[in-house]
């Protein structure tokens, strides 16, 4: 039996190690480019179709609880499934492997701007948005065929998609989830029906519960650390309460972390933008764009040294909150009333990814027949031909490279 026939259950029943999840999260750290949308596309085909860690209704409820937290949904995602492959080490080691090539790419960035230059027009850049493209539509069909089977389920995801792309913001992304859990709820009952299996957290719930204690500790202590005058404090404080408060992931803690860090002249406007245009070349999660204004800070602690504080700053309330909330979320996802809301928020889902599928994801790449066509052909090679999404991914870069030269 080969690696990605093992059964979803026997994967769920099965565990491993910690070096295995940084492993394998460490090459999606340096392949996995186009944003928290592509991200749930990647991880879809890591962890579902090759290796079957869990089934497609086991991780829909993973991706709904984590679009439901504040925080980087990708990340809050690749975070559970370490944990549930190799507990709370596992967990570590998914965050690790998963942001440690964007934000070392982001602080050698930092330290050496006016080297580089900018980076925003590169051809093989476009051309990684143009893949992304393929790899969302990819993600969008592969779960809208699953968690949309029928018309009221399937007509709820458009009604999401239309309320998200008409409110772009964090609020109509909150409010079609909390709506699609609302009718789902009411509308999508199924007596009887539970999970085939136990996702199987193994997290000692005296520990989540300290943890959510230390993350409300946190977010109410770190002002009046940082109204003392330490700079440091202050610091931890900027990116905490930026991780602790933001819905809607990646693009959304942008303003957040400009009104923190700009005003104060820890870092200019210029090198804000400029970082950010660097940030959409680098793979994995955006939220790394931490460890380059940490490293670009004019006080001290600045270089490695600040862009480390920062990267696990705005990280950290996401830490603390998975590990509070997941050891209780496999008996409530159980409860019929959680289930039928699940159906309703999952659907929901679905029509938020259709939304960034179109905004950012194609109004951002596809501006030509050409971008089109190697859309298309990205496409065909992820679903027809099974190649995997690293090899679609540095192929596209590629092609856009050599089109441009």
């Amino acid at each position: 039996m080969t690696e990605g026939a093992v059964s979803a259950t026997e994967g769920q029943r099965s565990r491993g190690s910690a070096a295995e999840v940084l492993r394998i999260f460490l090459r999606l750290g340096l392949t996995s480019f186009g944003g928290p949308v592509a991200h749930l596309g990647y991880f879809r085909a890591e962890f579902i179709a090759r290796r079957a860690w869990l089934d497609e209704p086991s991780y829909a409820d993973i991706v709904a609880l984590c679009q439901f937290l504040p925080g980087p949904a990708s990340s809050q995602v690749a975070v559970s499934l370490g944990i549930l492959r190799a507990g709370l080490a596992g967990g570590f080691a998914a965050w690790l492997g998963f942001s440690l090539p964007s934000a070392a790419a982001l602080i050698i960035f930092a330290t050496s701007l006016r080297a580089l230059g900018d980076l925003g027009h590169a051809p093989w850049l476009h051309g990684l948005k143009i893949v992304a493209v393929a790899v969302v539509a990819q993600a969008v069909w592969g779960m809208a065929r699953n968690l949309c089977p029928d018309r009221p389920r399937a007509s709820l995801a458009v009604a999401s998609a239309i309320l998200a792309l008409a409110v772009p913001s964090a609020f109509g992304q909150i409010a079609a989830i909390i709506l699609g859990g609302l009718i789902g709820w009411r509308l999508f009952a199924a007596p009887g029906a539970v999970p085939a299996g136990r996702l199987g957290f193994t997290l000692d719930r005296r520990l989540a519960v300290a943890a959510l204690v230390l993350f409300v500790a946190l977010l109410l202590g770190l002002p009046l650390l940082a109204a003392t005058g330490n700079h440091l404090a202050a610091l931890v404080n900027a990116f905490y309460r930026s991780g602790a408060l933001v819905f809607g992931g990646g693009h959304v803690v942008l303003p957040l972390l400009q009104r923190a860090v700009v005003p104060e002249g820890w870092v200019s406007n210029d090198a804000f933008l400029a970082g950010y245009g660097a940030a959409q070349a680098v793979p994995g999660p955006l939220f790394t764009f931490a460890a380059y204004l940490g490293a670009a800070m004019r006080p001290a602690p600045h270089g490695w040294l600040g862009g480390l504080i920062a990267l696990a700053a705005i990280y950290l309330p996401s830490f603390l909150l998975l590990i509070g909330i997941l050891p209780f979320w496999d008996d409530l996802r159980r409860l019929a009333a959680v289930q039928a809301a699940l159906r309703g928020v999952n659907a929901a889902v679905v029509g938020l990814l259709v939304a960034a599928l179109y905004t950012p994801v194609w109004t951002s790449a596809i501006a030509t027949p050409a971008d089109f066509g190697l859309a298309l052909a990205a496409f065909l090679a992820l679903t027809a031909w099974k190649a995997p999404p690293w090899l679609v991914v540095l192929l596209g870069a590629l092609v856009a490279a050599l089109v441009a030269w």
